[in-house]
């Protein structure tokens, strides 16, 4: 019988397609697994046991299994010192203090009213879509569906949420907020004053409805507050300031002899024999300043930007000045705007921060839309002369409607919408201005709702049909940036993400992290080394479900749903302890062997116990308590419920004379294992606790380092290695060889 000897050195590719089956051919082959479950990947290529998950709170809100997710967490990070885990759930936030080594300290507030007494507008449908972004104090949260808040810190403990609120001019009489003409170019509106309380404003077409009171409208730059809507083409109104156009410097010009003054207006909307008023004008070509301003008609209209009134004197000289003068009028004019944001129109979906600017996109309105502050003015969107430093108003113009869904700031502003990406490039010696901001297409594929993340060089995100996770890059090569699909050779994991979170090196494991949790309760979790081209996918499950998520530094936090031993499903804040090999654990203190669990487990929970390095097996919680004493009088015991890792490689298959041994019977006579600081492994199915003890039977288990050999019988034409374990103890296992005999 012949035999050779198949090395499986790494695992860098983790658990890989079925589809893979077959492909002997390539180098991913013998580098993964059909299945890779509950480890890490070790940068180094092998593979360690995943840290377990200590219990620290439990949520009140009821389990319900329609709900795709009811606790949503998310990092608020102010210092090195002061952090913060932000909880969301329906009508609720519940913020947790993380310590400065990242362990969590306590809960620290409980809000479900913005600081104007409205509750909180988190529903179940739009708690897996808000977008938010946090500098400083300040966590602002976006969505379709309300107001972007502000989540505010006040204090170490104390925090509130307030409704985002623009900031407005100095005269008061403007709100510096995003502003759009919805209505056709045609339709113009008229207003019934210059000034003043319940005026009124008429479309020339159909445009107002009753949801739109509270709204303002911007008419010649003078803003017009809605407060009630008589019919579609009637608005009542409180007009701020008065309703006038601010005149370019010097656009009066008089003709000596004649009493008209031509003035250039552009898209003025007059009509001859109109009464305007005009102020500020100085003197002009010998007409003095009292009859150059006042009332007065439109003698002519010469073209859509320039007109002619009839002045209080005649001209002795032809002379162009003025001033900066102004020109009110009730004339109706399509040189007027609504607001971009309401409760009619709907509020921005995307937010982030970039080169010193808050930046808004995508309301149901203008799906494409995009905003920015002005430069280092966060409430401040007023877009003035369109100057550097003012704000941005810019539209994805692809020719098909894009839904934006997140911005992302990088090398450059990443734009993701439903059905493709985009940015707006960056400059290494100048900021984003309005003379140089450009959007680009540069993909059709599409994001879903998961936030994107940065991992490893590159911007990771979810493909809208939730069936990918794709890389976001700039190619030097293309000079454009490229969508690869990081989850190509593991497609069968990726089952309608929900959340993600990241870490770059933690939980003793070096190398960066991305944490899927799918639709299924599973996390997924993709490694990535790009300088060495590394990376690989493996899943994590556990008694119950994972529900979410989060990152905060570098210690990673979850809510699990899971069964406490009361009988129902219950939510718990649960942190990942590179110290615990079981989840939902801590180590308790008892008395020969009896431990009380009262305020963890509830009677009825079956749980595993690890003293040390000794499992001493499985107990059911009774009378709040449980008792090891008949295996050992322990005092001291990690208690929790065990997760098995599991290693299965591919069907062990080579290329030999004759051809490769795909389909011929054969066996695996020998395994030969790397391990480091091992206590317990099993291979296809024969668990060994291992035992390193010089003289004392009795004393603790010593880690095992070094080859370890197995023997396993039984033929296959698919002849497969599984690693696994029985007790809940460390496992590192760095490579393997195995034997393969065959006829």
């Amino acid at each position: 019988m012949a035999r050779i000897r198949v090395p499986l050195n790494n695992f860098v590719y983790g658990e890989i397609s079925a589809s893979l089956t077959s492909r002997i051919d390539a180098p991913v082959y013998n580098q993964s697994g059909q299945s890779v479950k509950n480890v890490f990947i070790r940068s180094e290529g092998g593979i360690i046991n995943r840290p377990g998950t200590k219990r620290l709170f439990n949520f009140s809100q009821t389990y319900d299994s329609s709900v795709q997710q009811q606790i949503r967490l998310e990092p608020f990070v102010f210092s090195s010192d002061e952090k913060y885990i932000v909880a969301f759930s329906v009508g609720q936030l519940d913020i947790f203090r993380v310590n400065t080594d990242g362990t969590y300290n306590s809960k620290s507030a409980t809000i479900t009213t913005d600081t104007d007494g409205d509750n909180l507008p988190f529903t179940a449908t739009n708690l897996t879509q808000f977008t938010f972004a946090q500098q400083g104090d300040f966590m602002f949260i976006a969505h379709n569906d309300f107001m972007p808040l502000e989540l505010v810190r006040t204090g170490l403990t104390s925090f509130e949420v307030r409704v985002f609120s623009f900031d407005t001019s100095v005269d008061g009489n403007k709100v510096l907020q995003p502003y759009y003409n919805f209505q056709a170019a045609s339709v113009t509106i008229t207003p019934s004053h210059t000034s003043g309380n319940s005026r009124t404003l008429t479309t020339s077409a159909a445009y107002f409805v009753s949801g739109m009171v509270g709204s303002s409208i911007l008419v010649n730059n003078t803003q017009c507050t809605i407060t009630s809507v008589t019919s579609s083409t009637v608005a009542v109104v409180n007009i701020l300031g008065t309703i006038e156009t601010n005149l370019d410097f010097d656009s009066l010009n008089t003709t000596e002899g004649s009493n008209k003054v031509r003035v250039i207006m552009p898209d003025h909307g007059l009509g001859s024999g109109i009464s305007v008023t005009i102020a500020g004008a100085g003197a002009l070509g010998g007409i003095n300043n009292g009859n150059m301003n006042g009332t007065r008609t439109v003698s002519k209209i010469i073209d859509v930007n320039t007109f002619e009134y009839t002045a209080g004197g005649s001209a002795s000289a032809t002379a162009t000045g003025g001033g900066t003068p102004t020109i009110s009028s009730t004339a109706a004019t399509t040189d007027w705007y609504e607001q971009s944001y309401s409760s009619y129109r709907g509020f921005p979906a995307a937010i982030t921060f970039h080169e010193n600017r808050l930046w808004f996109g995508g309301t149901p309105s203008q799906p494409s839309g995009l905003w920015a502050s002005a430069s280092g003015e966060f409430f401040n969107f007023d877009v003035g002369d369109g100057e550097d430093f003012d704000g941005l108003d810019l539209e994805v113009s692809v020719g098909v409607t894009n839904f934006i869904r997140h911005l992302f700031s990088n090398r450059d502003l990443q734009v993701f919408a439903n059905q493709a990406e985009f940015f707006i490039p960056s400059f290494q010696d100048a900021p984003v201005t309005a003379r140089n901001a450009k959007i680009s297409e540069q993909t059709p594929i599409g994001s879903s709702f998961v936030r994107p993340v940065s991992l490893d060089g590159a911007t990771l995100f979810v493909q809208a049909t939730g069936s990918a996770v794709r890389e976001y890059v700039f190619s030097d090569t293309e000079g454009a940036y490229i969508t690869n699909m990081a989850s190509i050779l593991s497609s069968h994991l990726i089952s309608n993400p929900v959340q993600v979170a990241t870490v770059k090196g933690s939980l003793n494991r070096p190398g960066a992290y991305a944490f899927y949790l799918m639709d299924n309760g599973e996390l997924t979790t993709f490694y990535s080394i790009r300088a060495e081209q590394r990376a690989g996918w493996t899943r994590w499950t556990t008694e119950g479900t994972f529900h979410s998520v989060c990152a905060v530094d570098e210690s990673l936090f979850c809510v699990s749903a899971r069964d406490d031993g009361s009988g129902s499903t219950k939510f718990f804040l649960e942190q990942f302890d590179k110290n615990l090999n079981m989840d939902f654990s801590n180590t308790f203190s008892g008395t020969a062997g009896v431990f009380s669990t009262s305020g963890h487990f509830n009677n009825g929970a079956v749980v595993d116990v690890v003293d040390g390095t000794e499992y001493l097996g499985s107990f059911t919680v009774a009378n709040n308590e449980i008792d090891t004493s008949l295996v050992k009088e322990s005092t001291q015991a990690q208690i929790g419920y065990k997760f098995v890792p599991e290693l299965k490689t591919m069907p062990l298959d080579a290329n030999v004379p004759g051809g490769p041994l795909t389909g011929r019977p054969r066996k695996i006579t020998n395994v030969v294992l790397d391990l480091n600081e091992t206590l317990s492994i099993s291979v296809n199915g024969t668990n060994m606790i291992i035992r390193n003890v010089t003289f004392d039977p009795s004393s603790p288990r010593q880690a095992f380092t070094g080859k370890k050999e197995f023997r396993t019988l039984g033929y296959s034409k698919d002849p497969t290695v599984t690693i696994s374990q029985i007790a809940p103890l460390n496992m590192q296992l760095n490579g393997m060889v195995v034997e393969v005999a065959f006829q």
